[in-house]
Parts: C-alpha cells; structure tokens; sequence
C-alpha cells in the first residue's frame, strides 16, 4: 500500500498496490465513512433533437459508505453508498457503486480515528509487512501454492493434473503425467514467488510425493541452469501434510519444526500466540482466559501479557462496541502487553474473538468472590 497524502485526523489517501493491500483497506472502511475514488458511471444524455443516449464516463465521486462487500479469493472490494459532493453526472444523494482498483488511489474520510485505524494504515503501508513465507501443499495430481502474509493467506496457483495409475508391465503413462504435473508447480514458483522477499518456502505433502518433487525440481534446475532456484536452495523445507489441500496449510504451521524455522518471519507470530494460548489453557488455566468481559477485568488488573484479538471485531458497525475492543487493545499496549490483531481464524472465533495470555494467574472471574468472614473462634 502506498501512502499517497495524509492530512492527521482528517483524511488520508492510499494507492493499493497487491492483492493484499484490498484486505487492508476492507479493514480500515466502515460504514459512515466518506470515500472518494475514480469509478465508472453510466449516463444518459438528450441530444437538442430529443433523442435519448447513454455512455460510459470516468468521473471521481465522494461515497457516504453504506454497505462493504469484499470477495477474498478474488480480493476484490465494492463499496456502495449516497453520493455526498455535487457532480455533473451523479445528483446529491444518488446511490452507486464503486469498485476499488490496484494502483487506483482513493481518499478516505472518517469521524473518528482510533489507534486500530491508525495502526492498521502503518501496517499496510510498511514496505517491510510483505509475505515472507511461501507454501506448496500437495499430493498426487494436486498442488495449492500459498503466499502467508501477516493479515492472510493468499493463494496464488492451483495446480491440477490428471494421473494415471500404474499398470502392470508399464507404468510411462503415470511417470509423463507425474513430469508434466512437476513441472506445472515449478512454473508457478517461479511465476509467483519473489525470491527476493521470502524467507522459507514450505513444500508439504503425504507419503513421498514432496521428496519426489524436490528431485524434479532441482534436476530441472541444473539442467536449465535455473539460477534463481539453485541459489535459494536453502529456503526449502520438507513438510509433512495430511493432504495436498489448502486447508493442510494450518497443521503445516503448528509443526514445531516449522515453528522454529519460521521464528523469524512476521507469518509465525500469531500461530506461535495462539499454540501458547492452548498449552497455557491446557497446563495453567488461571493464566489463560478468553472473552471479552474477563480479559477486560484482566485487563483492568494490568495481567495481559499477549492479546489475541480477531480483526473481524473492529468492523462492528456500532461505534461504542467498537470502542471497547478499541481501548482494550490501547489499555494492553500501555501496560506493556503484546496485542495481536490479524487473527481472523476459526479457533478464536470459538473463543468469542478474544482472549489473553496472562504474566501471573489470576482467580477465575467467572467465580464471585467470597467476602464473607468467618466468627468462629
């Protein structure tokens, strides 16, 4: 994301830039925002002999934003609302849809900007937040490659191939099949893998078919004289995967071996956070605790050490629930504890959106206490 102007607790303007930059801005957009962006708009005009035609013009609108759709296979984000500044092809108050575009700047305006906003347009906007972590998660005739960025995962390519089973006395029908899938996956890492920018490259699969793969691979590379691979060589690692779908992605970054190899990359944080949470649950509950009415009292009793907070709870429409995730996050940060916010997963979902590992145990807050003393002698 480029940061184009920024004019402090007014507006800002930002040029997206990849695919993940439209993930940041469905983040920072709510509903009331004013939004001005380049968008296409049909109009109809009559000629000075009363006949009626339409065309197709660019103008620049100003959106109060009404409602926020975002694909996130295709990272696409529409944005439909009242238009609020006069134009010469759009009337005051008419409705219409503009749909955000990479390298298109837009301008966003807000009535309040709160340290999540504020933190979140930083995040974007820093060259270094890029995805530093690559994936290929495969099986037989099946390949997902995955860019892990700190907000999300992104999938790049789909590779899908017939093969053939091996028959009896001959088997060059399923080795073609295997070669061309092979070399299906290893266009795409070349196609969408910046060696330049990621740290590990995950290749994981069931049974053999990684270690067969990396044979290809690297054959394939001396015979070509691939020098991009041979010399990021070293960035692969051999994973192993239940399945060769996208949802393997998740046990793949749990593995504590992987875990270690990733320690330095922005990608293993949250899953680091999280697989804490869990043993910390599991070994000593009075220091783990989640919802969001006992990590506030934890809060309150300045316990945090690490926060864990879905995202999708800073896009609740009503501002004065929004503003109690917004100070929790602001009263953790103070206090010297480590909030994480890009945590749109399924497990923190479960645990109502927010929970926190605690620096001392704590009695548990579901329990009243007991201020009763005792007269006996």
């Amino acid at each position: 994301m480029k940061l184009v102007e920024r004019m402090p607790r007014v507006q800002v303007t930002l040029m997206p830039e990849e695919a993940e930059d439209m993930w940041h801005t469905y983040n920072l957009l709510q509903i009331g925002d004013s939004l001005m962006a380049s968008t296409i708009r049909k109009v109809q005009t009559e000629s000075s002999t009363g006949s009626v035609g339409s065309s197709r013009v660019r103008t620049t609108l100003c959106l109060c934003v009404d409602t926020i759709d975002f694909d996130s296979q295709a990272c696409q984000l529409r944005v439909k609302g009242t238009n609020i500044q006069e134009n010469q092809y759009v009337k005051m108050g008419a409705y219409h849809t503009i749909e955000l575009e990479l390298n298109r700047k837009f301008t966003l305006a807000k009535k309040i900007w709160d340290s999540v906003v504020l933190d979140r347009i930083e995040q974007a906007c820093d060259p270094t937040q890029k995805a530093d972590v690559a994936a290929v998660v495969m099986q037989e005739g099946l390949a997902n490659l995955v860019l892990v960025t700190p907000a999300m995962t992104l999938l790049r390519a789909k590779v899908e191939v017939t093969i053939p089973r091996k028959r009896r006395g001959s088997c060059t029908q399923h080795e073609k099949a295997l070669d061309r899938f092979y070399e299906a996956v290893m266009q795409g890492i070349l196609r969408h893998i910046n060696f330049d920018v990621v740290k590990c490259i995950l290749v994981a699969s069931p049974g053999f078919v990684k270690d067969q793969f990396m044979a290809y691979l690297f054959r394939e590379a001396v015979r070509q004289d691939s020098k991009i691979l041979l010399e990021n060589r070293p960035k692969f690692m051999l994973v192993h995967s239940s399945s060769g779908h996208k949802y393997s992605l998740k046990e793949i970054l749990c593995d504590p071996a992987v875990t270690a190899r990733l320690s330095d990359t922005k990608a293993a944080g949250e899953v680091k956070a999280l697989e804490d949470f869990y043993k910390m649950l599991q070994h000593e509950p009075d220091r783990a605790f989640y919802g969001l009415a006992h990590v506030e009292k934890a809060s309150e009793a300045l316990a945090i050490d690490i926060l864990l907070i879905s995202d999708k709870l800073f896009r609740h429409q009503d501002v004065a629930t929004r503003s109690r995730y917004v100070r929790l996050v602001d009263n953790v940060r103070d206090n010297g504890g480590t909030p994480h916010l890009s945590l749109p997963c399924t497990e923190l979902t479960q645990l109502s959106g927010v929970a926190a590992i605690l620096r001392f145990p704590i009695a548990d807050l579901s329990e009243p206490e007991d201020d009763s003393t005792s007269d006996e002698d």
